[in-house]
């Protein structure tokens, strides 16, 4: 079941791909901003790499998301990330957007929606096409759908595949407060 459910979402990362837009880049300004889109630092792990995230014993509240620039769903909860970023930094609360764009579109597409959403929060690329590996040990529920969210805090963890409002991340948060 999860064999398929991946090779679904495969199919929509395909399909998605084909549907790019061509920018136009002939002007000097948009030359300019790709360049500096281009020196954008991007942090990019395979999931060994990745894998520190995910079990942090730190006393801190890590609230780790999977998200891509293509996935309508992610984009649309971002801003309660930042938000929740913004509001709980000084409560010992880490948000984490882990982006799995693929590795081709990073200064195409990732880099310019960083800079463009003006992104507070740490944004990091997961590059590991062995999914059937990865996924399972991030949360065995989880069937590779995105957005997936984990929120952490020491031993303490919850894994939630679903969209979230503010609200309802703001609630999951205040939890781990207690």
């Amino acid at each position: 079941m999860k064999f398929k459910a991946l090779l679904i979402t495969l199919l929509v990362f395909v399909s998605c791909n084909n549907k790019e837009k061509k920018t136009d880049t002939a002007s000097n300004n948009s030359t300019v901003e790709k360049q500096s889109e281009a020196d954008l630092d991007l942090e990019v792990y395979d999931f060994n790499g990745f894998e520190k995230f995910l079990n942090k014993k730190d006393d801190k509240i890590h609230v780790i998301n999977f998200w891509a620039t293509w996935c309508a769903p992610c984009v649309k909860e971002l801003p309660y990330f930042e938000k929740l970023h913004a509001e709980y930094a000084n409560k010992n609360v880490e948000v984490l957007l882990v982006s799995l764009d693929f590795p081709h579109l990073y200064d195409s597409k990732l880099k310019p929606f960083i800079k463009n959403k003006k992104l507070k929060s740490k944004v990091i690329a997961l590059d590991d096409v062995d999914m059937n590996t990865w996924i399972p040990k991030v949360d065995e529920t989880w069937s590779g759908s995105i957005p997936a969210t984990i929120i952490y805090k020491n031993n303490e963890r919850k894994f939630f595949e679903q969209s979230f409002t503010f609200e309802a991340l703001e609630t999951e948060v205040k939890q781990f407060l207690k």
